[in-house]
């Protein structure tokens, strides 16, 4: 290996670093909210359907716009992409401090969804692109970042809304944003076209010899299998996340229990990332997608029946959130092993769009089938069995690399 090449490998560390704690800071806009709506309720007296559609604004925004900065990214360079994102994110929180109605708030939080939603896509693309060798370990360990940061920084937030209120706590957050972010995105970079670490296997060359451009990964079979599968597994971690709650007080936990499922799940959460990236890296995407999403499927079906026992309530979640945050490890890396580096920001841009339908199912039909049966039972039992029709789709039978094509399209 030459000292270029063995500068950008020593250089990659420095960029997956920046990501994942890029990846911590931007993770407080979906899963610090809980925090936040419960302060709104109690400050501005906003109603529950109000308070939620600003979640709802924010989680549309930060997906749908990955498409499109990734197609900005991959065609002129992650860096200037990821300062104007860092910009939006810092404002979003320090505008909405300064919102006075719903429309307004809605405005500023999915301004800064916007920007969740850019760094997002090009954090997870430095992994895939960077680490073709270890592109399973990698990615995962940057969505950690994202699942479980908040760990770290809600007892902060929360001492900040008991003590200084609302907007001062979304003031300084943002400006906190401001200067954490922008000096972080500079250190945004993919490495030049051909690079290849010096510890990529034989089979890097020839699993993934060609990129496809996003037109052309939409027309292979094996792009909707991955889209089904990312969307009706992630729907188990946002019900859990959305839900957790209702589905405490259905199943009469304990208010004690109910405290440690609020640290578990986000740890489970974030854990399941890095440790199925890594799998994957050893058993390969397709074997590991059956085993996760069969798991995960079973777990949830053993929770509907056992869920009201203390004790496995607990369990029960835990296991589904270190299996079910799997796809945001796994769904990137395969999208990153099939249709190359190339076009990875936008490709998986295009996947991750499968999240809103993930929360369609965990929050409309979900909450329409509670009103209509009046328990949270049927709706665990259809996201749990749709896992388990993702792990059959995922049989490395069907779910295998397209068919080598004649011509490069990079």
């Amino acid at each position: 290996m030459d000292t270029g090449q063995s500068r950008a490998s020593r250089y990659r560390w420095l960029v997956i670093c920046a990501s994942f704690i890029i990846m911590m800071i931007i993770s407080i806009y979906q899963y610090s909210w809980f925090l936040f709506a419960y302060s709104i309720q109690r400050q501005l007296n906003w109603d529950l359907a109000t308070i939620g559609l600003t979640f709802t604004i924010f989680a549309y925004a930060a997906t749908f716009v990955q498409p499109f900065s990734g197609h900005i990214a991959d065609s002129y360079g992650p860096r200037r992409v990821g300062i104007v994102a860092s910009f939006l994110v810092g404002m979003g929180f320090v505008l909405a401090s300064f919102a006075s109605s719903p429309p307004v708030f809605y405005l500023f939080y999915g301004l800064g969804g916007l920007g969740v939603g850019i760094l997002y896509g090009i954090s997870t693309a430095c992994a895939v692109k960077w680490f073709p060798d270890r592109r399973g370990f990698a990615t995962g360990l940057v969505v950690f970042g994202f699942g479980a940061g908040t760990a770290i920084f809600n007892w902060i937030i929360q001492n900040l809304l008991d003590s200084r209120g609302l907007n001062t706590t979304l003031l300084l957050l943002g400006f906190l944003m401001l200067i954490t972010l922008l000096p972080l995105s500079l250190l945004y970079t993919y490495p030049q076209e051909g690079w290849s670490s010096s510890f990529t296997s034989g089979k890097e060359t020839a699993t993934m010899p060609v990129n496809y451009k996003p037109l052309e990964m939409v027309v292979t079979y094996q792009w909707y299998l991955i889209y089904f599968s990312f969307a009706v597994t992630v729907s188990v971690v946002l019900m859990f996340g959305a839900q957790m709650k209702m589905l405490a007080r259905e199943f009469n936990i304990p208010e004690g229990y109910f405290s440690l499922v609020l640290v578990l799940f986000p740890l489970g959460n974030g854990l399941s990332r890095v440790v199925s990236g890594a799998v994957s890296d050893a058993l390969g995407r397709e074997k590991t997608m059956v085993i996760f999403y069969s798991l995960l499927g079973l777990s949830i079906l053993s929770f509907v029946l056992l869920g009201h026992i203390p004790v496995l309530f607990l369990s029960a979640v835990f296991i589904a959130a270190l299996l079910g945050g799997a796809p945001f490890a796994l769904c990137p890396a395969t999208i990153g092993d099939y249709y190359g580096s190339r076009y990875a920001t936008t490709n998986y841009g295009i996947t991750y769009t499968a999240k809103a339908w993930a929360g369609l199912i965990s929050g409309w039909l979900s909450g329409y089938l509670v009103m209509k049966f009046g328990s949270y039972k049927l709706p665990l039992v259809v996201v749990g069995t749709c896992s388990l029709m993702a792990a059959v789709l995922s049989n490395p039978r069907l779910m295998k690399a397209p068919t080598k094509r004649s011509q490069d399209s990079s």
